[in-house]
């Protein structure tokens, strides 16, 4: 979904403020309020915002956003998460790479190292690495989602517990404010509780949207991560998790402040 400077921006507002109004938005841009239901018709039909009366709001609850529509949620938040994630793993290490928008922006850094076993079960990450001859893609089996190229379901689970890497990168659609890592399908969760098992270091990735969503099925808790790379851990609580199960905080945008 390709979205516009100024829906771009309608989008971070909607983040930040969990719903924006037509009327505002038209003062705000300065155009007239049919512009702004355009906008917001746009971003509701891509399922990045759920269109409200006089409005729209940021989408949570259990309604997870079209694959597609994700990757431009935050998307130079999981770029620089990619790239600090890229970072923690060395060459000539095995690791897993499990389903989402944040992994895969982890996989495209991984382009310049060298000597990697990637185990996956997602498809667009393995067709991004598969190309570069010092980097060996292992593709997980199962059942193929349709929505978004993951690899789910019991098969999947069985592939992966063949395995004992040296890293794990996972995602989560939501984190809680007591540490748990949330999704939406169980199939998948599965198939990350599998990855969480047999790495030696997991390495959660997530942008601070997750902090403002939810989701019904447990993954896990922060305390069995070993590194959590976001861009700003912004719930107090999350951060005094991390810090009394020892699980190493990085913040990107703390970084390049």
């Amino acid at each position: 979904m390709f979205l516009s400077g100024r829906q771009t921006e309608i989008l971070e507002i909607a983040k930040a403020e969990g719903r924006v109004l037509v009327e505002e938005l038209a003062s705000r841009f300065s155009v007239t309020p049919q512009t702004i239901r355009k906008d917001l018709n746009d971003l509701c039909d891509g399922r990045v915002l759920s269109r409200v009366h006089g409005g729209a709001i940021f989408p949570g609850g259990t309604e997870n956003v079209k694959y597609e529509a994700r990757r431009s949620i935050a998307a130079p938040e999981k770029q620089a998460i990619g790239r600090a994630a890229a970072g923690l793993i060395p060459n000539n290490s095995s690791l897993f790479i499990n389903i989402g928008t944040t992994t895969e922006a982890v996989g495209e850094a991984l382009l310049g190292h060298h000597e990697l076993m990637v185990i996956t079960n997602n498809i667009n990450v393995a067709n991004k690495l598969r190309i570069f001859p010092s980097i060996e893609v292992v593709i997980a089996g199962g059942v193929v989602r349709g929505s978004d190229g993951g690899i789910v379901g019991e098969a999947a689970v069985d592939f992966i517990r063949q395995f004992k890497v040296d890293y794990a990168v996972i995602g989560t659609s939501a984190i809680d404010a007591d540490g748990a890592l949330l999704d939406f399908d169980f199939r998948e969760v599965k198939v990350a509780q599998a990855i969480i098992a047999n790495a030696r270091h997991v390495i959660l990735v997530a942008d601070s949207t997750k902090f403002e969503r939810t989701a019904p099925v447990r993954i896990g808790h922060l305390s069995q991560v070993h590194t959590f790379v976001t861009d700003e851990c912004r719930v107090e609580s999350v951060r005094i998790a991390a810090a009394e199960h020892g699980v190493r905080l990085v913040e990107t945008a703390r970084r390049q402040s």
